[in-house]
């Protein structure tokens, strides 16, 4: 595996030292997960996550601050892996990244069992109604007494049904659009929460679609300030983005690698398929995306960590070009195994299935164009004037 990117100056040597900890300690552990039993796998994804000590980075208590390039280095690697293993762990960094940045000190206590794989996290922003227009959200949160009364629904949720914990989103009112939405802190067990439904998608993991009625929050359940939620949540995903991003590279390395295995083994027309111009070719455009993506993904991060206030920009640039690059290394590298590419079981076949979903979570790529787009504009017009 291709290790030389880590002598790129966005790193320091901790990062090198965790990158080379954190793959051989995912050799050693994350050979035998049993991916029969999803719900299952996924606990014990965090457990064992929490026993080596990896989720302490997810994400960042009182004092402390987010290392993205750390996030981004732990997803990528985890995703070479074992894809199940990375979404596991980002979830409990994107479940819980609102409490890492705005939470109050007794909010903070969720991060603490979060981090230490006592409990699971979820982030509840989807809507029927408002996939990438948060702006739409309709589940409402209205003053009741000293808390809060909730009533919506949320669908799409990760680690919907699994999770003891989730931020969830609503409307509170304070101004039309998105500058009436609030965060709130969900335990799992508050009642008036209910699961409508489990959602089964391509490559497995926990979804829901999820129902409050009536469900009542004290008022200590609201994070940040009341019409602070848009922000919030564009802070979160900020820094979380960059890292899907991270996910992707970690898809595409894989693909990559055993590509690479396979070309140099198999033989045709008297030679190996990769003393065939027509598969360097196929190669050499593999490497170069992955290499483009790395640099995309951790200049984002870099960035962010040098501590810019908001990396919109950076981080829809790394996650849009990295997940649909990884698509077409995935793509080549399926192609290039022949019927095997196809075949249930094989790396690359759960790769295929695994990295299409990437283009879509946490904005999908036309999102992610509008947000360059926009960003672009924003700065001709600021050189024009």
């Amino acid at each position: 595996m291709d290790r030389s990117f880590l002598d790129w100056p966005f790193f320091e040597p901790r990062h090198r030292d965790l990158a080379a900890a954190l793959d051989g300690w995912a050799g050693d552990h994350l050979g035998d997960i049993d991916h029969a039993d999803i719900d299952a796998a996924c606990r014990d994804l965090v457990a064992r996550l929490a026993s080596g000590g990896w989720l302490r980075h997810s994400g960042a208590a009182a004092g402390e601050t987010l290392d993205v390039r750390s996030l981004c280095l732990i997803r990528e690697t985890l995703a070479r892996h074992d894809g199940l293993a990375d979404f596991a762990f980002a979830m409990q960094g994107l479940g819980m990244g609102a409490i890492s940045l705005f939470g109050t000190p007794d909010q903070q206590a969720w991060l603490d069992r979060t981090r230490s794989g006592q409990a699971i996290a979820a982030f509840a922003l989807t809507e029927p109604g408002a996939g990438s227009d948060v702006a739409n959200t309709a589940t409402t949160a209205v003053r009741d007494g000293g808390g809060w009364l909730l009533n919506g629904e949320k669908t799409y949720i990760s680690n919907g049904g699994i999770a003891d914990i989730y931020v969830l989103f609503a409307r509170t009112g304070e101004a039309p659009g998105a500058r009436g939405l609030s965060a709130f802190l969900v335990p799992a067990a508050t009642p008036g929460l209910s699961i409508v439904d489990r959602i089964e998608v391509m490559a497995p993991h926990p979804l829901a679609h999820l129902r409050l009625d009536d469900l009542r929050l004290p008022a200590d359940a609201l994070i940040g300030e009341a019409g602070q939620g848009f922000r919030i949540a564009m802070s979160v995903l900020d820094v979380f983005r960059a890292t899907v991003g991270a996910a992707a590279l970690g898809f595409a390395r894989r693909a990559l690698a055993e590509t690479l295995d396979r070309v140099t083994r198999s033989r045709a027309d008297g030679t190996t398929l990769a003393d065939l111009q027509m598969v360097q070719g196929h190669l050499a455009d593999m490497a170069l995306q992955v290499d483009a993506a790395a640099l995309l993904v951790y200049r984002a991060a870099w960035t962010k960590d040098r501590g810019a206030a908001r990396v919109s920009r950076e981080a829809a640039m790394a996650k849009l070009y990295a997940t649909e690059a990884a698509s077409r290394v995935i793509d080549s590298a399926v192609q290039l195994h022949g019927g095997d590419g196809v075949r249930v079981g094989q790396t690359v076949e759960r790769l295929y299935r695994e990295i299409r979903a990437l283009r879509i979570y946490e904005g999908a790529s036309d999102v992610q164009r509008v947000v360059i787009a926009r960003a672009a504009l924003a700065d001709a017009a600021g050189n024009r004037r």
